[in-house]
Formats: C-alpha cells, sequence, structure tokens
C-alpha cells in the first residue's frame, strides 16, 4: 500500500511538472513567398535558451515561466521581437527581408508553396554565399531538377544553363521582374550581370510553364532573381576571396537604414580579377548595385535602382579534339587561342561589355482590395568580341593548329600564338594593307521598358490582376578596325555596279583605319506591346486555382548602313509584324496538412528569333520565318512534414516551327564566313522529376534531386539557309531537307542527380558536401548538318561524369563585428571529365559517323578552391 500511495504521488508530481512547463509553438515564414525560414532561430531575449525552425518552418520552445521576449532571426531578413506570457500558439510569424519592410515592387510574385501549381525550386541567399564562391552564377541552379549548367570555354561569365533541355534562349531571365535575355538571340550572357550574387536575396528556378506574367513568356522555364532592395536597417559588409588560377575579388556594400523621413539607400561595389583556368582567360570584372527608396506613406513606395557589370575577358572560342588535348603539354587546359604580343600574353579573342540596367519602380496599395505596381526600366549596352581575323591576301586563315593557312606558332602545334610574326607578316604587303589584324564585332543596344499590373481582390476568394507589357529596343551591329598590327588600312572596297566586295556601297573605296566601321553595319529595331490578365482562386488553404491569357504583338524592322545607297528606300524595311499570345492554367489541391496534388496545362505562342527574320545579310525577308509554338502539361506530387519534404514531377512539352539563332562558321581554307539559317524545328520534352529534403536533426540535413528526360526531335526538318559574308558567293542559297528526327536534342544531360548534406559540427563551425551526376549527354551538332538520307546520323554521347564539392563556413567575432569564414572546394577529386562537345564535321554539310576522335570538346573544370571573408557591420 505504501508503494501504491507512492508511486501515486510521484505520478501526480511529474504530471504537475510537465503541465508546468511552458512551450511556444508556431511557423516561421517569408513574409512574401510563405516560403519556410529553414534553420531560423528563436530565442528567449537575454537567454541562452534557443530553438530553430524545421523543414515546414514549425518550432517548438520551451520557456520559462512570466513573461518573455522572444527573438526571430534569420540570415537577411529583419529580426521580430514578440512577447508572449507562459505557452502559447503563435501560429505563423512573418518575417520580412531586410528590404521587405520598404514594401518593394513585385510585378511577378514570387511562387508560393503548396498553392502556385507549378515547379519550383527556391535557392536563399545564405545558399548562394555559402556554395556559390569559385562558380559560376547559374552553377548555383545545379542541385535543381532538370537544369544544367556549365562553362562553356571557362572563360569569365560564359557559362551557360539549360531546362529540361531547352537551351538558354528559351530560358526567361527576370531580374526584379524585368527581362534581362538578349532581345535578339534570346541568350543569357551571364557576363553581363557577374554582380548578381553579391545582391541577390532569392532564386526561384520555374520549371515548364513558370509563374511570371509577362506577356512575351519564356518556354522551358524562368529564372526568377530577386535583388535586395535599400535594406531596412543600417549596416553593411566587407568581402574579400581569393581561389584558383590568381582568381580573387574584392567588395564593400553599405545600406543607410530606412529614415525618420522614409529615405534609404543601399549600395554595392566589388572588383574581381584572375588568370583563368586555362591560358588567355584572364579577366576583370567591376559590378555596382545602387538603390535609393522613399516610403511615401504607409500604402505607397519609390524606389529607383541600377546593376551592372563592367568586364573584359579572354575567350576560348575554339572546341579541340581529344587527341589534341592529351598531345598538348597543358592537357585539358590547353587553348589554341592565346600567344603573345610584345611579351605580353594575348587571347585571340577578348570579349568587353558594359549592360547597366536602371529600373524605377511604383507600388501602391490602393486599398484592402486592391494593389498597382509599376517598373520602367533602361538598358544601354555597349561593347564587342575583338578577335583577330585576316584580310584579303593574307596566307593566315585558322586558328587550328596544323590546317591549311593556321596561324603562326611561336612553337610547335600546341605552342602559344605569335602575334609578333603577324604584325611583321604585315610588313610585306606591297600595298600597306593589314593581311591580319584584329576587329571589334560590336553590339551596342538602347533598350526600354514599361511593365505595370493591377491586382484587385473580387469577393473572398478571387484576385484578379491585369497588365501591360511594353518594350522597345534598338541594336547596333557592326565591325570595327581594332588594330592594323603595323599595317595602314585595311581595304574594304566594294563597286556600287558590280556589286562585288563586302564594304559599303556609299563608300566603295574605302581604307578602313582605326575605328572605322567595315564589311557590314547594320540595326535592328524591335517594338512590343503586349497585355496579360490572370483570375486566382484560393479557398481554405485547400483549394487554388488560376486561369492566366496573354497576348503580344513584336514588330521587327532592320535597317542596312552598307549594303544599300543611302538613298536607297530599301535600306529600312517596314515593320514584320508576328501575332504571340499565351493561355495557360492550373490548380492546386492540399489533401491534407502534408500532401498535395498539382497541375498545370498551356499553350504559347511566340515570335520567332528577329535574326531569323531577315536573310542573306540584308533586308531580304524570310517567309518561312512563323511564330514559334509550345503546348505543354504537367502533374505533380508533394509532401510536407517538419523532417521530410519531398517533390514528384511528370511534364511533357511539344515545341514546334522553332528557330535557331544564326551560326557562322568559317568555310576551311578561305577567310569566307557562312552563317546558317534554321527554322521549323519540332521538338518533344518530357520526362521525370523527383527533390526531397529530409531534417536528420537540428544539427543535420540531407538533400537529394533525380531528373530523367527525354528530349527528341519529333520530325524531319528544313529548309536551311546559308548565306555568305561575301555577295555572290555559291554558298548562298538553300539545302535539302534535313533527316533528323527521332534523334536526341543535344547540348544537356538527360539524366541528372544530386545528393548533399549539411552538417553543424559545432555552434560555429558547418561543414557540407554535394554530389553531381549527368548522363545521357548528347554533343550538340547542327541539324542543318544532316542532309542525308541514305547516311545514318549518330550522335556522338559524352561519358557519364560525377562530381563533388566540399564547403565549410566558420562564424565568429571580428572586432565585435560578426564575421564569416567560407572555404569552397569544387570538384573535390580532380575529375577529368568532358563538359561541352560540339560536332565540327559540319563546315561541309555532310552527315558523318560520329566518334570522340572527330568531336570538337571542352574538358570541365578541374579541382579549385575559394576562399573567403566576410564580416558584416
Amino acid at each position: 500500500m505504501k508503494l501504491f500511495l507512492l508511486s501515486l504521488v510521484l505520478l501526480i508530481f511529474s504530471v504537475t511538472a510537465v503541465s508546468a512547463q511552458n512551450f511556444v509553438t508556431g511557423k516561421l515564414l517569408d513574409s512574401k513567398t510563405q516560403e519556410p525560414l529553414i534553420g531560423a532561430t528563436v530565442a528567449v531575449k537575454g537567454t541562452t535558451t534557443a530553438a530553430s525552425a524545421s523543414l515546414t518552418g514549425s518550432f517548438k520552445l520551451k520557456v520559462p515561466d512570466g513573461s518573455n521576449t522572444l527573438v526571430f532571426s534569420y540570415i537577411g531578413y529583419v529580426s521580430k521581437e514578440i512577447v508572449v506570457v507562459g505557452g502559447k500558439a503563435l501560429g505563423d510569424v512573418m518575417l520580412d527581408a531586410n528590404s521587405g519592410a520598404l514594401k518593394e515592387v513585385v510585378i511577378n510574385a514570387p511562387v508560393i508553396d503548396r498553392k502556385t501549381p507549378i515547379a519550383v525550386s527556391t535557392v536563399n541567399a545564405e545558399y548562394i554565399e555559402e556554395k556559390g564562391a569559385g562558380q559560376e552564377f547559374p552553377e548555383v541552379l545545379k542541385e535543381t531538377p532538370g537544369v544544367m549548367a556549365t562553362r562553356t570555354g571557362g572563360g569569365f561569365g560564359d557559362a551557360r544553363i539549360s531546362i529540361r533541355g531547352f537551351s538558354s534562349n528559351n530560358v526567361a531571365l527576370l531580374i526584379n521582374g524585368i527581362p534581362a535575355n538578349d532581345v535578339e538571340s534570346g541568350t543569357i550572357y551571364w557576363s553581363d550581370w557577374a554582380g548578381l550574387a553579391d545582391v541577390t536575396s532569392q532564386i526561384q528556378a520555374q520549371r515548364g510553364l513558370g509563374a511570371s506574367k509577362v506577356a512575351a513568356p519564356s518556354l522551358g522555364g524562368t529564372i526568377a532573381i530577386t535583388t535586395r532592395n535599400a535594406d531596412a536597417v543600417a549596416g553593411g559588409s566587407l568581402l574579400g576571396s581569393v581561389g584558383s588560377y590568381g582568381d580573387n575579388k574584392i567588395g564593400v556594400s553599405v545600406s543607410s537604414g530606412l529614415s525618420d523621413k522614409g529615405w534609404a539607400t543601399s549600395f554595392l561595389l566589388a572588383r574581381r580579377a584572375g588568370d583563368g583556368n586555362a591560358d588567355g582567360l584572364y579577366y576583370t570584372g567591376y559590378s555596382y548595385y545602387f538603390n535609393l527608396t522613399k516610403k511615401l506613406s504607409n500604402s505607397q513606395s519609390l524606389s529607383f535602382n541600377i546593376l551592372g557589370a563592367s568586364q573584359i575577358h579572354g575567350q576560348r572560342y575554339t572546341y579541340n579534339k581529344i587527341s589534341t588535348y592529351k598531345a598538348s603539354p597543358e592537357g585539358i587546359r590547353y587553348s589554341s587561342d592565346w600567344g603573345y604580343w610584345n611579351g605580353q600574353v594575348q587571347s585571340g579573342e577578348i570579349n568587353y561589355y558594359n549592360k547597366p540596367l536602371a529600373a524605377l519602380n511604383h507600388s501602391w496599395t490602393i486599398n484592402e482590395s486592391t494593389e498597382l505596381a509599376t517598373v520602367a526600366y533602361a538598358s544601354y549596352g555597349s561593347g564587342a568580341a575583338r578577335y583577330v581575323t585576316s584580310g584579303s591576301g593574307s596566307q593566315y586563315t585558322s586558328l587550328f593548329p596544323n590546317s591549311p593557312g593556321a596561324y603562326p606558332r611561336t612553337g610547335d602545334a600546341y605552342s602559344p600564338l605569335d602575334f609578333n610574326a603577324l604584325e611583321k607578316n604585315n610588313l610585306t604587303s606591297t600595298d600597306g594593307s593589314a593581311l591580319n589584324y584584329f576587329r571589334n564585332q560590336a553590339n551596342d543596344h538602347q533598350q526600354y521598358g514599361v511593365i505595370s499590373s493591377l491586382k484587385k481582390k473580387v469577393g473572398e476568394y478571387i484576385d484578379v490582376l491585369a497588365g501591360a507589357d511594353l518594350r522597345y529596343y534598338e541594336g547596333q551591329h557592326y565591325y570595327q578596325i581594332q588594330d592594323l598590327m603595323g599595317g595602314q588600312y585595311v581595304y574594304d572596297a566594294r563597286s556600287s555596279t558590280t556589286n562585288v566586295g563586302t564594304g559599303d556601297l556609299n563608300n566603295p573605296y574605302h581604307r578602313a583605319v582605326v575605328g572605322d566601321r567595315f564589311n557590314n553595319n547594320y540595326q535592328f529595331n524591335i517594338a512590343s506591346e503586349g497585355l496579360f490578365l490572370q483570375a486566382e482562386y484560393s479557398r481554405n488553404n485547400k483549394l487554388s486555382a488560376f486561369a492566366s491569357i496573354a497576348a503580344s504583338n513584336t514588330g521587327n524592322k532592320r535597317i542596312d548602313y552598307f549594303n544599300y545607297l543611302n538613298s536607297d528606300p530599301n535600306r529600312m524595311t517596314k515593320y514584320v509584324n508576328f501575332l504571340g499570345y499565351q493561355v495557360k492554367g492550373g490548380s492546386n489541391y492540399n489533401l491534407d496538412s502534408h500532401n498535395n496534388v498539382f497541375f498545370n496545362i498551356g499553350y504559347m505562342q511566340r515570335p520567332p528569333l528577329v535574326s531569323s527574320v531577315f536573310l542573306n545579310k540584308n533586308n531580304t525577308i524570310n517567309a518561312n520565318a512563323v511564330p514559334e509554338k509550345l503546348f505543354s502539361y504537367e502533374f505533380g506530387y508533394g509532401f510536407r512534414s517538419a523532417d521530410f519534404t519531398a517533390n514528384l514531377n511528370l511534364y511533357r512539352s511539344t515545341y514546334k516551327d522553332r528557330s535557331v539563332a544564326p551560326k557562322q562558321v568559317t568555310n576551311p581554307g578561305t577567310p569566307e564566313v557562312l552563317t546558317i539559317n534554321l527554322t521549323g524545328l519540332n521538338e518533344l520534352h518530357q520526362g521525370i522529376e523527383f527533390d526531397m529534403r529530409y531534417r536528420q536533426s537540428k544539427d543535420l540535413s540531407f538533400r537529394g534531386m533525380f531528373s530523367l528526360g527525354k528530349w527528341t526531335y519529333l520530325t524531319n526538318a528544313g529548309p536551311v539557309f546559308v548565306t555568305s559574308d561575301i555577295p555572290n558567293s555559291t554558298f548562298t542559297g538553300s539545302s535539302n531537307t534535313l533527316y533528323i528526327q527521332g534523334l536526341n536534342v543535344g547540348d544537356a544531360a538527360q539524366t541528372t542527380a544530386s545528393f548533399g548534406f549539411d552538417l553543424n559540427v559545432t555552434p560555429k563551425l558547418k561543414v557540407g558536401s554535394t554530389y553531381n551526376y549527368y548522363g545521357n549527354y548528347t554533343a550538340y551538332f547542327s541539324p542543318s548538318n544532316v542532309t542525308s538520307s541514305t547516311v545514318e546520323y549518330v550522335p556522338f554521347k559524352l561519358p557519364n561524369y560525377s562530381l563533388f564539392d566540399l564547403n565549410a563556413v566558420f562564424k565568429f567575432k571580428f572586432a565585435g563585428l560578426e564575421a564569416s569564414f567560407i572555404g569552397n572546394v569544387n570538384n573535390l577529386f580532380n575529375t577529368t571529365y568532358l563538359s561541352d562537345a560540339y560536332d565540327q564535321n559540319g563546315t561541309a554539310f555532310q552527315p558523318a559517323q560520329n566518334t570522340a576522335g572527330t568531336i570538337g570538346v571542352y574538358y570541365g573544370i578541374g579541382r579549385t578552391y575559394t576562399t573567403t571573408l566576410k564580416i558584416k557591420f
């Protein structure tokens, strides 16, 4: 009996003790995207008691009796304090990004998990800061299903990215909702945005139809980047890093914080330079960012920002054969495109460009149910690709070692180019003309746009959004003499009567000197007007759906200053107009608090590339240029719990009447440059994607993904149009049918996988590692080469490969300031692999049985390291 009474007393005491414990629970979320802030901290102020948010953002914290002040904090977000008495369920606790309190403009609202019915992966500022050092910016997305990024020749900013087998000209880059792709080719030139990593608060890789509301959408996916606005709190940071191949970077950022009168400003300036991972790939870049924000009232804000990167870098543009790399003393780092000139290292091609993007943003919450967001933007780009070339009478016409007319080298075929020999050769010219010289292939542009959207809540469950997307662009293209290498001029004559030569009809006996334009000089004008309308339905956090329509008209005009007399009215075309439109919709249903399913479907038509609209390097209009079309649908499933999340997506996209950006090749043995123009390709992109995260404890988490795609040409195609830069060339004309049906669409691995972990070894030290796998990777080939119906074309497949990366972060105090030391090692085991391959047999437009011995390749980057020190103040 005594034992029973003692047990009863102990039981009552323990129950009383447990019930006396106070627990605060809730969920930490981003105030805009409602994304869970995984790993965010909630602490009792003045104590060491703390907890971190789970994969769903949920937390549970034991607090002392009485009143307590809880502090919620996360990297890149404004800390929040809440006073609680005893235990309490707080529900959703929303944190603002440092700029969020300033009501930044959201033209394209971020995707909301378990609500927006699309496939999306989000990368936050912490991931970019800790794992992005030493990589090209798009490589931070390499753990995303369906995404592949490589550095091509290894030049600074020359990386490319594809999503679900769609190359970058079919992947939209949006910076704060503003389109940032090249207007003419659709390509993303990452060197123009070299400083993005320093100012990005979030990246969303939206695969497939995406959630962007611009009138002219992408086809394969959207990379939506949100940069910091002016920070709501005063502070800044100093950053310095050093890495492999002389890579070094210094940067400073400062924010004033929000003043009592509603003003805030932020700026960043950084410099990065290095030697490059191969000879001749030296680079120097300056990135800049400035933001000035005025909080006009509690409902309105106005902000101005400008960002860009002024850079110059050497390029490796020759795909060499595997046998060439093996025979070279430099091995996989061999480059045939550099040399010495007057004792200085000289790249055979240099790219330099500066493309600042300025935007004026206005945000207005008109009332509880109505919001208006508008951005007016402008971009002015100026720069060129500068490379050595040959003039009439030169014996040197090719950079390929051991080929006819190969450029002279200082030693054997693998030695550097001898630019001094080219200069001496110019002195042998009997009439003083330069036999070889450096020319700029210049591209200057002006771009303006306005995007405005009005969002209105209709009733209790429906939001309607309507807007306009207006754009105008002028792009000038010309060759320019950069250096005559000891010559006196380049003879750029052209007869106005026989049309013989390549020069200006208005200056038929032109002797071009440094700074002169020659060979070609033309301009594209592109104007686009679009409208979009979307309705969203959301009820009880269970069912959400959307339907969207958009339409646009794009006009293309070409002005030719060389191929027509100034008095000829045909030197300027009328606008060639194409109608584009899209219809898409989808729905998400949350089965319960853990499971959700979604689907989306859409049809799009968009204008062909402007470079495909005009033929023969003049104002001839391509009658076969028709709008591109995409029909796509997708199903998805998601699971969410505190410790485990997973997503499964199945997609199918039919892409018809694709136009290919014109590609230039050199006719072997001559200075003649041929331009290949192709439209009417039909492709099928389909696949399955899976990604997951598992948090084993508050100190250890895992992440992984798997993607299996099947991307093929649906039908044969043709014809292909070939144009020479020499008037009346026998190569100008059209070829026969292209026999490509069933062949893989090249240029990206169709099977990818990734697995990674992060471990908090101590409260101050975190280590992590990532494994990436690439398989079923077909080399890029031009469909225009496959012209035989009797000889089977077999594209070359790159060997499968795997890469490991390692990183560590150590946080400490420096003079009372928060500091972190970050170390990154990429390609930890120094794996040798082919990152890019191109079928070079196409210059004669003949099919071939391709083997490793006939394919031009780039090897991937070997093991590299980067160490970074960042101090915040």
